[in-house]
């Protein structure tokens, strides 16, 4: 199997959409303090490139270098930085999983990569590998299983569910943020700070964009496939929870908020 083809999430429209919404500040704010004029930084798993474009602002004129499994979303992500007039930047086609040989960096970085892998553990001695002695990996997480909402309605709770199961039969483990620092030991990082902090939509703007991407995404993806094949939900059960998520989009109650788990490694001087 590719690494592109064991990506659990697949790369639909509405799977690269919840990407673009993300910045430094929305989904790096961690990370941020460390982001100085002149490091170098790696994106692992880049997606679309708004993350790392946010990025390379910030440390300009330091060189950043995005990579994903993806070519295709690798080119969105092209696009994006020639759009904003970033130009710090580039993309390769890389596969964290297979220790790739790119260089060092002041900065290893990768948002809502490692709850994707079959092997956390090994990805992020692969980070701390190609960080520069000094230099800091970090990475941030979502955790699944601590999700909440309102309204109540089944049909969500069926949705975390599904969802969580189809990442278990992929090996994952969608509720990675409260592992986050057990990996970075496990990886032999020995100087690691902690953190958390939390999404949270509730705006009718926020809410029309996050109901709106599941109420497809939980339609046409790699999930809905793999929920159906697995035996996980039907296709009926399917559209019920994609009209449940557009219910709530429409709730002027509605409210959802997800947390994730973050951790920042420092590199010691002697590796």
């Amino acid at each position: 199997m590719s690494p592109e083809s064991a990506y659990g999430q697949g790369h639909a429209e509405s799977v690269v959409r919840s990407q673009l919404w993300r910045s430094v500040d929305n989904s790096a704010a961690y990370l941020a303090p460390e982001l100085l004029p002149g490091r170098s930084v790696l994106d692992v798993g880049c997606g679309p490139g708004t993350i790392t474009a946010d990025i390379a602002r910030r440390v300009a004129p330091g060189e950043v270098v995005g990579i994903d499994v993806s070519e295709a979303v690798l080119e969105q992500a092209r696009e994006h930085a020639r759009r904003e007039g970033v130009a710090n930047i580039r993309f390769e086609r890389a596969d964290i999983t297979t220790a790739p040989e790119l260089g060092r960096f002041d900065v290893v970085h990768a948002h809502q990569v490692l709850l994707h892998l079959t092997d956390p553990v090994q990805a992020l001695r692969n980070m701390l590998a190609l960080a520069n002695p000094g230099g800091v990996v970090a990475a941030r997480d979502t955790d699944y299983a601590a999700a909440f909402w309102w309204p109540a309605d089944a049909r969500l709770d069926r949705w975390l569910e599904v969802y969580r199961a189809v990442a278990h039969g992929n090996g994952s483990e969608p509720d990675a943020g409260r592992r986050l620092l057990a990996w970075a030991h496990a990886a032999g990082a020995r100087d690691v700070t902690p953190s958390a902090s939390i999404w949270c939509h509730s705006t009718p703007e926020e809410r029309a964009w996050w109901g709106g991407m599941w109420a497809e995404r939980i339609l046409d993806s790699k999930i809905a496939e793999q929920a159906v094949a697995g035996g996980y939900a039907s296709a009926a059960e399917l559209r019920e929870i994609s009209a449940a998520w557009r219910a709530w989009a429409a709730d002027p109650d509605g409210w959802f908020s997800i947390p994730h788990g973050e951790i920042l490694c420092r590199v010691g001087e002697n590796g």
